[in-house]
């Protein structure tokens, strides 16, 4: 496989990072992460590097080309849900950490991905999104309904409010797996926290990166750095994790 990638991660005007970010690859497979700890929550940043931890090593334990795609991010986000649950035992169920993710795995051609709450994965084609995943939230629900528009999730003060992440309550959750993506060159796989797209367009992400552009890095640095300074003096931990398929 060719391809290019890079990860970048940004405090924002927080105290401190609760993100993660990741990318593991080799010559046959690619796996981008993205990691959001709960910030209501006791611990979100351990929930976000044990989530990491446990889909990073998950990879490395794995031949590749990964046999089953779906099922190997459907086991190991739950695996990854359980070790977060694990760390939280015995503190009460308010504050145990918690994690939103999202991860994409990229091989044969093709993309596959998965996601909890409101990470997202932006699959981006000619500096269009081709397809993204709709967030488990509440207010995503309203826009499902045609109850609330597109472009007033920003504002709405339930936006933050999501229905299903790792950690928690030890039953597992309802992820959402897209089906085989097949890809074609050029084309960009970015999974991010809330915080790159909180107060960003769809095409303000889609058009991160032009040909005739800085480098792949650094236009995603640039990328969160626009992410951050829209959202200033209040902005969120922003991260992501993109990768440029080469063919």
């Amino acid at each position: 496989m060719r391809f290019e990638y890079a990860d970048v991660s940004d405090v924002g005007d927080r105290d401190d990072n609760q993100d993660r970010a990741a990318v593991a690859a080799n010559d046959r497979a690619a796996l981008l992460i993205a990691m959001d700890g709960m910030g209501g929550h006791v611990d979100g940043a351990l929930a976000a590097e044990i989530g990491r931890q446990v889909v990073l090593e998950a990879f490395a334990a794995e031949h590749h080309p990964v046999f089953d795609p779906l099922g190997f991010l459907h086991l190991t986000l739950g695996r990854a849900h359980e070790a977060v649950v694990e760390a939280g035992r015995g503190v009460p169920v308010e504050q145990r950490p918690r994690a939103t993710c999202a991860v994409c795995l990229v091989q044969d051609g093709a993309a596959y991905w998965a996601h909890l709450g409101d990470s997202r994965v932006y699959h981006i084609r000619h500096r269009a999104v081709v397809e993204r995943t709709r967030d488990h939230t509440h207010v995503e629900q309203l826009v499902r309904e045609g109850r609330l528009r597109e472009e007033d999730v920003q504002g709405h003060p339930m936006r933050n409010f999501v229905d299903c992440c790792i950690g928690g309550e030890p039953a597992q959750p309802e992820m959402s797996l897209s089906l085989r993506r097949p890809l074609r060159p050029g084309d960009i796989l970015l999974v991010c926290s809330d915080g790159v797209w909180a107060n960003l367009r769809d095409r303000d992400i889609a058009g991160f990166w032009k040909p005739d552009g800085p480098p792949f890095a650094e236009a995603l640095s640039a990328l969160v750095d626009r992410a951050v300074a829209a959202s200033a003096p209040h902005s969120d931990n922003a991260t992501a994790a993109a990768l440029r398929w080469l063919g």
